[in-house]
């Protein structure tokens, strides 16, 4: 009898626990590809009619579409909101009420600038179940003792309501309202085009009310087009065929949306635009222009479809002035710009969606999702280019902007970044991870056809390496890789996807699909087989960049003669020239020395691939290598020809020296952990062991140096091309000189006659 009673009370206990077990994963979120939890559908607010009737906006100094200065349309004019006892459920109930499903943050103190106009509300105590912002108790509507250097701001999730419906209680001012609606696309109307991937023309419908309804183009604009292809990831708009389009209205009676669109032309998101006016129905139901508005955009270079291959196998920018470097995917970065022959950053004063929109379409991308700030995407090396940046968003060029030339202040720690708007290509539906613990590891497995029907199969692990993981990391829109597993015995995946329908693949790194690396194609061939032996793979949204400084290499090379007898152990690890094991050990070898200064510029911890049990000792040395090949060092002729090399081992990864407020966290003495922390730099001094190039058999004349960190890929990174350090160099029997050092692959080794003396002297 007991235990009948206690029954009901420890299902109630059990199911508080369960709530209080899960809510801690809550602000996880879930990752892209991964199923949502079922979210309630919308229904309109049923205000009383003693309710004020207001209007909100997110305005203001924003970086993303979704946040920004709250303000308050009432009365006829535009207020603000004061943080006095603003809390995250005022936050959540603003949001909701604009649409989003719910509020991710919120910022006091003008954040996004000083508003203007009343400050409408003050003291909000609101519960967060509000259904307008009107209904939260406050001083009153106008009552404040606020300044505008307290106006609130929020920041809103990406996702909108399921069925939201725009309602406007302010028909007589209509002008000052932002467009609130469920969604937006882009729907394919001609069958040309809706066969092809990205869709670039068709017919512009926003969902309101769980509805998708069609746009009147009596007040539609070249403005207008201009927003809707930039969000939707193209950096352009062009002319259509309108006489295609009248004839297929004809057969098909649209449904019309109740209101007209208002851009500027240089807003990154619909949802910055001006209502326009109510749409007006000819008694037939159609509209005043008579058709709905039709949208035809560019593509940027890497997502223009073209007869023969359908998409360019790698991506590459458009534009040799600008880059971006340390982002996961394609159309993020910490943005560069060249000047004078060498790549620097922005400084992120001043930096906003506006600006970040400019150098998204100049890359061949949309709209700027986020302007991010304060070395988000890691930081850069060299100067700061550019400074409190202002655009007017129609710029051809980021370089075409204002800014001030001046960097003084200014620090990599405030890189600026962006997220760009890029073209829906659907590459994340013939791809998935299965098996593993988490939406972030697993077995690979892709969509192919075979005999005629696309089948789920594995991927066959021989050659598997990092760069085949960073395309597969990427395509599900899942960060950077940070394993790659040749074995997938411990995820076990679908059974039915156990066979191997890919082979031979090898990615160059940058590719946007899986598909698009090289591989066999139908003729498979995998001799150790698919299912526990399938390719698999482990993501992180974070990763190292290694950087190496220049300037180091340049300022300490100098040359020293040493004897055979006193290089045994340098010997021992491969450290000289083929030849040395030739010669007698009272003989001399002729050392390039030089130290090397090695950054982490990027957003986790540089760490070696193997584990502290299978580091390799050296005796002679007295020491464990962790990376048998940490960097190459090689001379090449000016033709290109290796003319001598030199290998590190990574001796010690460890924290030589930090940024100000960063702490060591790796110490090689008494057998410690090795890496290199973000921010920290491992510093190898010209005076150790292998710290050279053995150029004994060199010949006087002009060559190349070049130094490669990490050169195999053992260890995931944000950007490899960052990796290689070259320099000239020249030597003449006696007296060596090193000059022009550079990062990356970029060719910047010519120096004019002028220059060149002033080295010899």
């Amino acid at each position: 009898m007991l235990a009948t009673q206690c029954l009901p009370c420890c299902t109630v206990i059990l199911s508080v626990l369960l709530e209080l077990a899960l809510s801690q994963y809550e602000h996880l979120g879930y990752p892209p590809g991964y199923p949502d939890p079922e979210q309630e559908q919308y229904t309109a607010p049923q205000l009383a009619a003693d309710t004020p009737r207001i209007q909100l906006r997110l305005a203001g100094d924003k970086r993303k579409h979704n946040e920004g200065r709250v303000e308050v349309f009432y009365n006829g004019e535009w207020g603000t909101v004061c943080d006095d006892d603003f809390t995250i459920h005022a936050a959540q109930v603003v949001c909701r009420e604009l649409g989003y499903l719910e509020a991710v943050s919120w910022s006091p103190s003008s954040k996004y600038g000083k508003g203007e106009g009343p400050i409408w509300f003050d003291n909000l105590h609101c519960t967060g179940k509000e259904k307008t912002l009107a209904l939260c108790p406050s001083n009153g509507i106008g009552v404040s003792d606020c300044k505008h250097s307290e106006d609130v701001g929020v920041v809103c999730s990406d996702k909108r309501i399921p069925g939201f419906k725009f309602i406007n209680t302010l028909p007589n001012h209509i002008e000052n309202l932002d467009i609130q609606v469920e969604d937006v696309r882009i729907r394919a109307i001609l069958s040309s085009y809706r066969k092809r991937i990205p869709v670039t023309e068709g017919y512009v419908e926003v969902k309101d009310g769980g509805k998708w309804k069609q746009i009147c183009n009596a007040e539609w604009t070249q403005l207008n087009s201009r927003v809707i292809c930039g969000m939707f990831g193209f950096p352009g708009e062009r002319k259509y065929n309108a006489r295609v389009y009248k004839m297929f209205a004809r057969r098909r009676k649209p449904s019309y949306w109740d209101y007209s669109v208002n851009c500027t032309g240089n807003e990154a998101h619909l949802s910055s635009c001006k209502l326009g006016q109510a749409t007006t129905l000819k008694p037939n139901e159609t509209c005043a222009g008579g058709l709905p508005v039709v949208v035809s955009c560019v593509p940027g270079k890497a997502f223009a479809p073209t007869p023969m291959t359908g998409f360019r196998k790698a991506f590459r920018h458009e534009q040799p002035l600008v880059r971006l470097r340390g982002g996961a995917i394609v159309g993020e970065g910490r943005v560069e710009v060249l000047k004078n022959g060498e790549w620097g950053t922005i400084c992120d004063d001043n930096w906003s969606l506006l600006s970040a929109t400019v150098v998204c379409r100049e890359l061949g991308f949309g709209t700027a999702k986020e302007a991010l700030s304060g070395g988000r995407l890691g930081q850069g090396m060299g100067p700061v280019h550019m400074n409190e940046v202002e655009c007017s968003g129609f710029e051809k060029s980021i370089t075409e902007c204002f800014f001030n030339k001046e960097a003084l202040g200014c620090s990599h720690e405030e890189d600026a970044a962006v997220r760009c708007n890029v073209p829906a290509m659907g590459f994340q539906e013939s791809l998935r991870l299965s098996g593993g613990r988490n939406p972030y590891e697993g077995r690979v497995e892709v969509l192919m056809e075979r005999n005629g029907s696309l089948v789920w199969g594995t991927v066959c692990s021989e050659g598997w390496g990092t760069m085949e993981a960073m395309v597969v990391c990427r395509q599900l829109g899942l960060g950077f890789a940070s394993n790659a597993f040749q074995e997938t015995w411990y995820w076990p995946g679908e059974v039915s996807a156990d066979n191997v329908v890919m082979s031979g693949v090898r990615c160059s790194g940058t590719e946007m699909s899986l598909s698009h690396c090289l591989h066999h194609g139908t003729h498979l061939s995998c001799p150790k087989g698919g299912g526990r032996n399938a390719a698999g793979v482990s993501c992180s949204e974070t990763a190292p960049d290694l950087v190496l400084n220049p300037q180091v290499v340049e300022q300490t090379t100098y040359m020293e003669d040493r004897p055979m007898f006193m290089l045994q152990c340098a010997y021992e690890e491969n450290c000289l020239s083929s030849n040395s094991g030739e010669v007698p050990a009272n003989s001399y070898r002729r050392l390039l020395r030089f130290s090397s200064q090695i950054h982490n510029n990027g957003q986790s911890d540089f760490r070696p691939k193997a584990s502290r049990h299978s580091w390799v000792w050296h005796d002679c040395h007295r020491h464990y290598h962790s990376m048998e090949v940490f960097t190459l060092y090689d001379m090449f002729s000016l033709n290109g020809t290796k003319v001598a090399e030199g290998h590190k081992a990574s001796f010690c990864l460890e924290d030589s020296e930090c940024d100000e407020g960063i702490e060591k966290r790796y110490e090689c003495a008494n057998f410690g952990e090795q890496g290199i922390t973000v921010g920290c730099w491992d510093t190898y001094r010209h005076d150790i062991d292998c710290q050279w190039v053995d150029i004994t058999d060199l010949k006087p004349g002009d060559y190349i140096f070049q130094i490669i960190i990490n050169p195999n890929y053992e260890v995931p990174e944000s950007d490899y091309s960052n990796n290689i350090m070259k320099c000239r160099c020249r030597y003449d029997g006696h007296r060596v000189w090193m000059y022009s050092c550079h990062n990356g692959k970029t060719s910047q080794l010519s120096l004019t006659p002028a220059v060149l003396l002033m080295w010899m002297t």
